[in-house]
């Protein structure tokens, strides 16, 4: 993409750009389809006016904003060149990512082209990648570190993206096997008053495990892989007594870990493995009066050597735009009346229901 020099009316702080976008590239991928990208790029600068002549792109007002949009339409460049598509929410995030660095609310490492062009695993069809800077910086971490702790709200892609990263290091053989956990406790539930036999109460808190896997392997496979002990899908208990080696070990749901189940858990790790755990310290369902053991582990093990807490927020989600402000809206209600989760933090959630 080529740009005209940006010229300054210093009087009214006023700028302008031009940008020229290659033929190679049909304007289509640079505004979108019936100009929705475009759009969004205008609700975000609404201090700057952008005009589209042919293959012409022109930019005018306020001079900070007109340097953004510059750099925003450079990006997208970036990201298009690749052979990827840019989609309404890629170009909010690359937005948001270029305001943070500006504002000096990030340090800017890493550029949104950088952020959204990194492919973690590439199956049927589809790639899956890091959609923000702190997901990234979370495939970062797991690539780095021993053990990751990626602790967040729902939908932030904590265990979507550990599960890619897992089935990223049996393919190439970095790991020779994958282990997948969660504790059997939600919501207050009890496996005890459940139907069936016990595969059959366990099987439904292991689901999502399955289906994210369902999204990454040959469905085919699956079976065989389980049959031969290359992936094992299991309760948290399942883990005691155990020596992990060669393998990559991902812990989901971690808040509803005691702490002494979080010990015996982290102490599981042999040679050449990788721990990746995850939770919501927000949605906790123990018993009341029962400690969260990946509350807990923050205060025990921030600073040491080879484990890394990645911390992902609303801005991180990637479900509906709506379960973010969610989020937020829960995190505001809990900050003004000293509540979790909208419910009084000497009052657990178990304890709410007896008698009934």
């Amino acid at each position: 993409m080529t740009q005209t020099p940006t010229s300054h009316t210093s009087a009214q702080g006023q700028a302008r750009a031009q940008f020229t976008v290659p033929a190679a590239h049909p304007m289509v991928t640079v505004l979108g389809s019936g100009d929705s990208l475009l759009r969004v790029i205008e609700k975000a600068f609404p201090a700057v006016d952008i005009h589209v002549r042919g293959n012409e792109i022109s930019a005018v007002g306020d001079a900070a904003e007109v340097a953004l949009v510059q750099r925003l339409f450079d990006e997208m460049m970036l990201v298009l060149r690749t052979g990827q598509p840019m989609t309404e929410d890629a170009v909010e995030r690359s937005i948001a990512m270029l305001r943070a660095s500006e504002n000096g609310e990030s340090d800017g490492q890493e550029t949104p082209a950088e952020v959204l062009t990194q492919n973690i695993l590439s199956s049927r069809g589809r790639t899956i990648r890091p959609k923000t800077l702190n997901q990234k910086r979370y495939v970062d971490a797991i690539d780095k570190h021993t053990i990751v702790f990626g602790i967040g709200p729902a939908g932030t892609g904590k265990t979507y993206l550990a599960m890619a990263k897992a089935v990223q290091a049996l393919q190439s053989k970095q790991v020779n096997r994958i282990i997948l956990t969660r504790p059997a406790v939600e919501a207050g539930e009890r496996l005890g008053f459940l139907p069936g036999t016990l595969y059959e109460k366990i099987d439904p808190y292991l689901r999502p495990l399955y289906d994210a896997l369902h999204d990454m392997l040959d469905p085919d496979s699956i079976p065989r892989l389980m049959a031969a002990g290359t992936i094992e899908v299991a309760p948290l208990a399942y883990m005691r007594g155990r020596t992990l080696n060669d393998a990559f070990i991902i812990l989901d749901e971690a808040q509803n870990t005691s702490p002494e189940q979080m010990k015996m858990f982290l102490t599981r790790l042999g040679f050449d493995s990788k721990i990746v755990i995850t939770g919501d310290v927000t949605q906790v369902d123990l018993p009341s009066g029962t400690k969260s053991g990946l509350r807990q582990v923050q205060e025990i093990l921030e600073g040491v050597e080879d484990v890394h807490f990645s911390r992902l927020s609303s801005q991180d989600v990637v479900r509906h735009k709506l379960v973010g402000r969610i989020v937020d809206a829960y995190d505001k209600y809990d900050t003004t009346h000293g509540t979790e989760n909208g419910a009084h933090k000497s009052r657990g959630r178990s304890g709410q229901h007896k008698g009934k």
